[in-house]
């Protein structure tokens, strides 16, 4: 609690299953109670769907409910991979691990969204 009272900005991580999406709304609710009681500028910046297989019906369906109830959704979707456990299990950064592979490549895509260099040139580019 003491972290989002803190915080300006949260990210919120969603595996793709049913489990996960009671608990994505129930940490929704204290945010929003966070946001009324004690932090009236905190914003979830977006929601980070992790886990994500795009040939499961479930994970797609998932993700459709939440855009569809107007959830902030990041676009980036980061698929699950053995090489993330084997990131774990070698203690190495992924992006040291396996600089090329397409996991990684989906951190930094994620990374370069969330950049406040990038969303900066976004309000340049919309203001002239």
């Amino acid at each position: 609690m003491s972290a989002l009272i803190a915080a300006e900005r949260v990210l919120i991580p969603f595996d793709c299953d049913a489990f996960s999406r009671d608990a994505l709304y129930n940490i929704l609710y204290v945010i929003a109670e966070t946001r009324e009681d004690h932090n009236d500028g905190l914003d979830v910046e977006g929601i980070v769907v992790n886990q994500f297989q795009s040939r499961a019906k479930l994970p797609t369906q998932l993700v459709q409910e939440l855009k569809a109830e107007g959830q902030p959704v990041l676009p980036i979707y980061l698929n699950s991979s053995i090489k993330m456990r084997e990131s774990h299990q070698s203690c190495t950064p992924l992006i040291h691990l396996a600089p090329s592979h397409p996991l990684t490549q989906k951190f930094v895509e994620l990374y370069e969204h969330l950049s406040p260099e990038k969303k900066k040139d976004k309000k340049a580019e919309t203001c002239t």
